[in-house]
């Protein structure tokens, strides 16, 4: 029986070429979506194209009822996954003294807040599958270094790194590996604006990364070459750091 894998905010970015690359690796995928229904049905397609089983979840990571609702209703119907990659998040970018409330608030409650609100509901009944499970979140080299206008950004991601590692001691007697994946300037919509010329001097190997670049590296983690691997971040950056 094929193992299935749930990609988090798989409809666009890196979690596209994330549930991409985990299909042509032999992966049916639970392709999860917020907003932009067509963007995942798309993915669904491409995963299908592939020879593979592909369906889709819709939630918000940052509304917890929501969320559990959701995958418990999932788990009921076809069962607890092999794994999960937790890719969903924002930013909400500004100089901390200029920042609002509300942009401190949703960066954490989403970004933070939504590692415990997908993994909380899926902990146990991947457990009680009794296989290797695995989990894999995106954290951010904000999260390793900081980041001038990022402060809410890099504590969500910085939390995550914390959380990943306490979670992955916790879960290493289930044989249930916990990483975290921290991308550097990688080439999304999320930097399309930013100067492009500006930053490619400040990274060693002089260009952003690719989607594809980052999804080899969590699919890596997700494989059973990685059996042996677990409470690590493994940094994708271009040498940044």
């Amino acid at each position: 029986m094929t193992e299935t894998i749930l990609v988090t905010g798989a409809s666009k970015g890196i979690g596209a070429a994330t549930a991409r690359r985990l299909a042509r690796d032999g992966f049916d995928i639970l392709v999860h979506y917020h907003s932009d229904q067509a963007g995942a049905q798309a993915i669904c397609n491409d995963i299908a194209a592939c020879g593979q089983q592909a369906r889709l979840i819709q939630f918000d990571i940052a509304n917890r009822d929501q969320t559990r609702t959701a995958l418990e209703q999932d788990i009921a119907q076809y069962g607890a996954p092999y794994g999960v990659v937790l890719n969903a998040g924002l930013t909400r970018d500004g100089a901390f003294p200029a920042l609002e409330d509300d942009d401190w608030d949703i960066v954490i409650n989403t970004n933070l807040g939504g590692f415990y609100n997908v993994v909380k509901p899926l902990v146990m009944p991947m457990v009680q599958r009794r296989k290797p499970g695995r989990i894999v979140a995106l954290t951010s080299i904000a999260g390793l270094a900081g980041n001038r206008g990022q402060v809410n950004y890099a504590a969500s991601k910085a939390g995550i790194i914390g959380a990943v590692k306490s979670l992955a001691l916790e879960l290493a007697k289930r044989n249930i590996t916990v990483n975290a994946v921290a991308p550097g300037i990688i080439e999304t919509r999320m930097t399309a604006d930013l100067p492009e010329a500006d930053l490619r001097a400040m990274i060693p190997l002089r260009r952003f990364g690719k989607t594809d670049e980052i999804a080899g590296a969590i699919s890596f983690l997700c494989g059973p070459d990685a059996a042996y691997i677990t409470r690590q971040v493994i940094s994708v950056n271009g040498g940044m750091l």
